[in-house]
């Protein structure tokens, strides 16, 4: 039996892996579908404390695993299908077919791009439609691309993909962005990025020929519909958690988000079951802040375990 189990490897996962591991705890920590999160997909992060030139996504998630598995963080390649939280010790099983055993777990499974939802977008999924410019972007040089969104998702998608398209244009449903001031000012003042408002994608174009070759957009206000001819669509909509095999155990809110306890705390109603990062942060969703609630999580098993009041289930 495990004293703790981390679910989940991004930068919440990792946090929690480094102070659970200096604090004896032995985590195993399981790595899931797409090991480092969202970093994985994040070209250079300019606000990681101590990083004053920045670091590149996946640069920081190798940087975070090396630090966790130095202290003895075990990193296994497998991801967590169910959770048993009905009696102690809690149960977590992966998609190996193996069943492992734990005191303590820490949920940290992050959160996944949204999708626009149309049937053409599932038919043309990686033949010109994306969610990861910095996957797919090297994909579309010298070609036409449009950014579906209005947030800081979106302006970082399409300022990245200035570096291979001949042409990005931002497509926004309103008038009014979501994105902060500087990453705005930043895609604005870009030559290569053109912005649409008050348009929705109401299909994209090219399922019968394999490939993108433009979309349908519909005015938000008029109801008009007309076309525009692209190579790539890049949706940059938010994301959902990442709770789906949790939600016989643990309450979530309407989009996904876990309850807690209270406002930015990590315990959840069963003793010795925590969750950190994106997975529970609906408002802040930054790496720093997922690391921040990584070490919350850590520290909570600690105090859990040093306490042993392993009896009868709280929840």
């Amino acid at each position: 039996m495990e004293k703790t189990i981390i679910i989940g490897a991004g930068p919440a996962g990792y946090t929690a892996g480094i102070y659970a591991s200096r604090a004896n705890l032995e985590p195993l920590l399981f790595a899931g579908p797409q090991p480092g999160g969202q970093l994985t997909t994040t070209t250079e992060v300019e606000n990681w404390p101590g990083e004053d030139k920045g670091v590149m996504g996946p640069e920081l998630v190798l940087k975070l695993k090396a630090q966790a598995e130095k202290f003895g963080t075990r990193v296994v390649e497998e991801t967590v299908t169910a959770v048993d939280f009905s009696a102690k010790p809690y149960k977590v099983m992966t998609d190996a077919g193996k069943t492992y055993e734990a005191e303590t777990v820490i949920v940290a499974t992050g959160a996944s791009a949204r999708r626009l939802g149309l049937e053409s977008e599932k038919a043309l999924y990686g033949k010109g439609v994306s969610a990861c410019a910095t996957c797919d972007g090297f994909f579309f040089k010298n070609k036409e691309v449009v950014v579906v969104g209005g947030g800081d998702s979106a302006m970082e998608e399409a300022t990245f993909l200035t570096k291979f398209a001949s042409k990005v244009t931002i497509l926004n449903r309103t008038d009014r962005y979501k994105a902060s001031v500087p990453l705005l000012e930043r895609a604005k003042a870009n030559p290569k990025i053109s912005f649409i408002e008050n348009v929705e994608v109401a299909e994209i174009l090219g399922v019968d020929v394999g490939h993108v070759t433009g979309v349908k957009l519909k005015d938000a206000k008029t109801g008009e519909v007309s076309e525009l001819k692209v190579d790539g669509v890049f949706a940059a909509i938010g994301h959902v958690p990442n709770t789906e095999f949790l939600k016989p155990w643990i309450e979530c809110d309407k989009v996904g988000y876990v309850v807690t306890k209270g406002p930015g705390d990590v315990t959840t109603k069963y003793e010795g079951v925590f969750v950190c990062g994106d997975v529970m942060d609906r408002r802040y969703r930054q790496a720093i802040t997922a690391a921040g609630t990584g070490c919350m999580a850590a520290l909570e098993a600690e105090r859990v375990l040093t306490h042993r009041s392993f009896g009868a289930n709280n929840g």
